[in-house]
């Protein structure tokens, strides 16, 4: 068997070796939307209409195979209580801004525009309780930076 043969048949074997390690092989229907407002230093008020992610499989998916993020959408990752964690974009085609968010609702890290489909880690640098993706582009149009608010339920701040 030639070189072509073989690496097309393992190319073809990829999505069901995904399906079988039990991975998300499709961008999940959409989750139930909630509203979130950032408020940067200035006093600006930014409202986003974002899907909540609140369970271990709708997190492991996430924003996973969507083409596109809208500019007043995103998701919030509700991690229920306050963790160190890390983000990657496995399987996720859209750039996106990465907020990790304290348990206060203070932005801790931003991570923007960050690498589709990469395997590498984005850590939140101290415990969060949330993660909100975005949009890539919009922590910097927006003007957001460390220490700006991000009022939602969850942060029990949202008024």
């Amino acid at each position: 068997m030639n070189r072509r043969m073989l690496l097309l048949g393992l190319v073809a074997l990829l999505p069901a070796m995904a399906c079988a390690q039990g991975g998300p092989t499709a961008a999940q229907p959409e989750l139930p939307k909630e509203k979130l407002v950032v408020v940067t230093r200035d006093g600006v008020k930014h409202d986003f209409n974002v899907e909540m992610a609140l369970t271990p499989q709708q997190q492991e998916t996430g924003l996973m195979f969507r083409p596109t993020v809208p500019a007043d959408g995103g998701m919030l990752f509700d991690w229920g209580s306050s963790r160190e964690m890390a983000m990657w974009m496995h399987n996720t085609v859209a750039p996106l801004d990465m907020l990790f968010i304290n348990t206060d609702g203070t932005i801790r890290r931003i991570a923007e525009n960050t690498t589709p489909q990469s395997l590498a880690t984005i850590p939140s640098n101290g415990p969060v309780r949330g993660t909100l993706e975005l949009a890539a582009g919009t922590a910097a149009r927006l003007h957001m930076r460390v220490g700006d608010k991000v009022r939602q339920r969850i942060f029990g701040n949202a008024s």
